[in-house]
């Protein structure tokens, strides 16, 4: 397929003027003393938890010796700190996961300040419609250009309509226990009958975890419609131990089945499974769900155990996944009780 040389040119055109107007061409980025290299280091490690050196490398495609001398220099300001391995994994001196001090939080926070007020002033001179074109084509574009850099290709549509915007961010958001719980009780009542006592284990389950969020190894993704939350997916990396990660709450608002974004949330949780060096990933579910079924094989994992179960109030048959991290040998544990 071939691309217009004129809109090649004009979106380069747009490129160059955004990275000047950002302030990329600066020795410093968004009203602090440090370089664009190392805010994007506090804004990932804000957004992830805790990272290794050699994951900022491929985050941040910069070179290994680059980003030492960077993360030394925030250190040294009192910004990042190093912190213990996700459970379940032993110490390695060679591997020292790296998350925000209170200070680095604090100048995260700040940074997210300033860019929302220069988003938000610039939004402001544009129409409704041309902000929400903006937005849309932006998350378009720049999906492209991961997919690009990641090797992966995108099949172009045409004559379809642009889906309201749906963006990701990681972390707690206002709502979530009850917003999760509920897309889940929906979900699951209209195709397993499940009632009262799945919804309140699952906000039961959803709160204990939110309370350890702060831990090494845990995270939540929420797909976002405005300021709506309509999807969501999370990693627990301490109730199974032995370096093993539990991929649970993943769900999507009915609107939002079949958009892409039930894909984006699962790579971003495997993304981060593999940051941390899980050596496997594990999911349970039951049989029937099979559109859920082929994305999780579409991702590598693959069914390990099955057996009926009634722990949700109705019988099923309940189905243990299982991906192997690609550079790991780890054998599967046994299913989960």
């Amino acid at each position: 397929m071939s691309t217009d040389t004129d809109l090649v040119a004009l979106v380069r055109s747009a490129s160059r003027t955004m990275v000047r107007e950002l302030g990329f061409m600066q020795t410093t980025l968004a009203a602090t003393d440090y370089s664009p290299s190392a805010v994007h280091t506090l804004l990932e490690l804000d957004m992830q938890g805790a990272l290794t050196a050699a994951q900022l490398v491929q985050l941040l495609g910069l070179e290994k010796s680059s980003v030492s001398r960077m993360l030394a220099k925030l250190a040294a300001a009192g910004e990042v700190t190093e912190c213990a391995p996700p459970a379940g994994m032993a110490a390695d001196a060679r591997i020292k996961p790296l998350q925000l001090t209170a200070q680095g939080r604090r100048t995260a926070a700040a940074i997210h300040r300033f860019g929302g007020q220069r988003v938000e002033a610039a939004l402001q001179q544009l129409s409704p419609t041309v902000q929400q074109t903006v937005a849309q084509g932006l998350n378009a574009y720049a999906g492209a250009l991961q997919s690009c850099r990641q090797g992966q290709t995108q099949e172009p549509t045409q004559g379809q309509a642009i889906p309201p915007l749906v963006t990701l961010h990681a972390g707690y958001r206002p709502g979530v226990i009850g917003r999760v719980a509920e897309m889940h009780a929906r979900f699951y009542a209209r195709h397993a009958g499940f009632g009262a006592l799945f919804e309140s284990k699952v906000a039961g389950g959803l709160a204990e975890f939110v309370g350890r969020l702060d831990q090494t190894g845990n995270q939540i993704w929420c797909a976002m419609q405005q300021d709506r939350i309509v999807g969501a997916i999370a990693i627990d990396g301490q109730d199974l131990g032995q370096g093993q990660a539990h991929l649970r709450w993943f769900i999507l608002d009915d609107g939002c089945r079949g958009s892409g974004t039930g894909r984006r949330l699962l790579q971003q949780a495997l993304a981060f499974c593999d940051r941390q060096d899980f050596a496997a990933t594990q999911l349970w579910t039951f049989q029937g769900l099979d559109a859920a079924r082929a994305l999780y094989e579409a991702h590598g994992f693959a069914l390990v155990h099955e057996a009926p179960g009634s722990q949700w109030g109705h019988a099923v048959t309940e189905q243990q996944f299982t991906r192997t991290r690609p550079s790991a040998g780890a054998t599967p544990p046994a299913a989960k009780a």
